[in-house]
């Protein structure tokens, strides 16, 4: 048995996996904003050339409670696999015991033949007898049909997949806080442009007084130039409590409490531009670069292991057994006047009948594996997709700026020549009304598509699979227990960081 343990020691039932490469399109639908170079998405987020922002991302990945909870599940990922592995090895445990009884009769016979109180056993001077045993128990599974190794491979691909879901998590956490950072210097932005045209037309507001006051405006036209001032400083307390909102939202995802950052960013910086065209590369480079991708394809892999785990369980299985044991009746005999046992053989198990349970087991794991697998298939496709929409939300986003732009321009001078031609008395209010409307609106838009720019941007590089690509420490536990041996009760953990 053993020679035929040895010979089929390399064997496993199962499939064994192969990395399966999908089709993927030969390049994007859209070429216009985008070259075909690889992409650069190593540090992407510095090409805006804001170092708050670096500093904030560098944080974020120290602090973030998603990326610690990644990070943990890559260390429950390890300890899986040292596990599986030690399945693989033999077991051998100690035992020891010691047994006193007063009497004739009151202990029962005890393992190896002696009857504790019997005329064999040695009594004490006070009616007492005693048995002591040391000895060893050994087993070892011997894993025929790869059980064991199935599940070994099947950890070594969780090791894999944990360390994409921690490489997904970055790439989410990068994003969002470049994302919410972009938007809240647009709300700064655009505050400050209510807050300066609303200024604006309080001018406008005050040389309306002076003409009603003068007969050469009516009443109408101070009440209208009054109301379109408070309209725009309406719009005030709105975009401040965007503005905050997404400042609460920028602490959190650095891992500290919602206010922590008010202070560093109510200084108004300008909205950081990106430099276009972004290298995009060809579709394949997502089935490499996404974490995500990569996560599903570790998953399909792991199922596919898990199958030839289940199948091992419809094939017998061979145990080797053994014990060693000395026993006496005083401690001191242990080593030298004690009576020696010991055992040794092999434990074979064939499955007879079950009622189909490991069979379905293997129908289970396999229809597992199919929907690993057309996950897998799903995730490049949502891949492709992302980039798609990016590359097309960028381009069609930067030729509304340039329309934007000329109509700004346009406005602007409208603007200034209806205020001139007011002052005048060339022109009637309504005509400054209007322009002043116009022009602040078309601002507001500019403002808000130069933000969409840079959103798209952040979309882009994050659909081609760019996140965080320093280090990460991922062996550090969250909480460090202390005294975990015997103790009085008592607190016996301690967080190793606080909110």
């Amino acid at each position: 048995m053993v020679l035929v343990a040895a010979l089929l020691g390399g064997c496993a039932v199962g499939p064994d996996y192969r990395t399966t490469l999908l089709a993927t399109p030969t390049h994007w639908s859209r070429t216009g904003d985008v070259t075909t170079a690889p992409p650069k998405l190593t540090r992407w987020w510095a090409r805006l050339h804001d170092p708050l922002l670096d500093q904030l991302v560098t944080e974020a990945v120290d602090g973030n409670l998603d990326v610690a909870t990644a990070s943990a599940r890559v260390r429950e990922a390890r300890a899986s696999y040292r596990q599986a592995v030690g399945a693989l090895l033999p077991t051998i445990a100690n035992s020891d015991s010691a047994r006193l009884a007063k009497g004739t009769n009151s202990l029962s016979a005890v393992p190896g033949g002696t009857n504790i109180g019997s005329p064999s056993s040695p009594v004490g001077q006070n009616g007492t007898s005693g048995l002591y045993q040391a000895g060893f128990d050994a087993s070892w599974e011997l894993d025929l049909f790869g059980a064991n190794r199935r599940a070994v491979e099947a950890a070594a691909y969780g090791i894999d997949a944990s360390g994409e879901n921690l490489r997904a998590a970055l790439l989410t956490l990068v994003g969002d806080v470049a994302s919410n950072y972009v938007q809240a210097r647009g709300y700064q932005a655009r505050i400050a442009l209510a807050r300066r045209t609303a200024l604006s037309q309080d001018e406008t507001t005050k040389i309306t007084r002076n003409r009603l006051a003068a007969g050469t405006a009516s009443a109408a036209d101070l009440a209208n130039a009054t109301g379109q001032a408070a309209t725009t400083r309406a719009f005030v307390p709105t975009l401040e409590t965007a503005y905050a909102e997404t400042v609460h939202r920028l602490s959190v995802l650095t891992g500290r409490s919602p206010a922590a950052l008010a202070d560093r960013m109510a200084r108004p910086r300008p909205i950081p531009a990106p430099k276009l065209p972004v290298p995009a590369g060809v579709p394949a480079d997502v089935l490499l670069m996404r974490p995500d991708v990569r996560l599903a394809e570790r998953r399909y892999a792991q199922s596919t292991a898990r199958i030839g785990q289940a199948e091992a369980a419809l094939y017998p299985s061979v145990s080797l057994t053994g014990n060693i044991a000395t026993s006496g009746t005083k401690l001191g005999d242990l080593g030298k006047n004690s009576s020696i046992s010991w055992s040794l053989g092999p434990t074979l198990t064939v499955p007879i009948f079950n009622g189909g349970k490991l069979r379905a087991a293997v129908d289970i794991a396999q229809a597992q594996r199919d929907q690993q697998f057309l996950a897998y298939q799903a995730s490049v496709l949502t891949a492709l997709k992302d980039v798609e929409d990016a590359l097309v939300s960028l381009g069609h986003e930067r030729a509304r700026s340039r329309f934007l732009t000329t109509s700004t321009t346009a406005y602007r001078q409208a603007a200034s020549l209806s205020q001139s031609l007011y002052r005048s008395g060339s022109s009637s209010f309504l005509d400054v009304l209007t322009a002043e409307r116009s022009l602040y609106g078309a601002e507001d838009a500019l403002l808000q598509s130069r933000v969409k720019i840079v959103a798209d941007y952040i979309a882009l590089n994050k659909a081609l699979g760019g996140g965080w690509d320093g280090e990460v420490d991922a062996l550090t536990p969250e909480v460090i227990d202390v005294d975990i041996g015997p103790h009085p009760a008592g607190p016996i953990t301690h967080r190793r960081a606080a909110l």
